[in-house]
C-alpha cells in the first residue's frame, strides 16, 4: 500500500528551514537537497517505527511557502511523520512557530 499526504506551509524562510532540517537529517538519514528541494528517506524500521515500507519525505521551497508531501507505506507512518516534520520545522523556525501546516491526505 502507498499513502500520501500533503501540507503548504506559508514562511518566508521556506529555502532556509528546507536546508537547516535536511543539513540536521543527514547524519543519520538518505537526504538529497538544494536550496530550492528537499528529499528525506525514513526507513521502515527506526525511530519513528516499524513499518511496512520506507517513506519519504518531499519538501519544495518558494518565496511564500514551503511545500511538503510525504509518501508512505500505510497510514499510521504518515501520522508519526506529520508530527515529526512539523516538530522539527517549528523547532528550525522558533521565531515565527508554530508554522501552519494544513495537512491533505491524498
Amino acid at each position: 500500500m502507498s499513502v500520501s499526504t500533503s501540507a503548504s506551509v506559508p514562511t518566508g524562510n521556506g529555502s532556509r528551514y528546507l536546508q537547516q532540517l535536511c543539513k540536521h537529517w543527514s547524519h543519520n538519514l538518505a537526504v538529497e537537497y538544494s536550496a530550492e528541494e528537499g528529499r528525506v528517506t525514513f526507513p521502515a524500521q527506526g525511530r519513528s517505527g516499524n513499518w511496512a515500507g520506507d517513506a519519504t519525505l518531499y519538501m519544495k521551497a518558494s518565496p511564500e511557502t514551503l511545500e511538503c508531501r510525504i509518501d508512505g507505506s500505510e497510514p499510521g507512518q504518515l501520522e508519526v511523520l506529520k508530527r515529526v516534520v512539523a516538530e522539527h520545522l517549528d523547532r528550525f523556525a522558533f521565531r515565527e512557530a508554530p508554522l501552519t501546516f494544513d495537512w491533505r491526505d491524498d
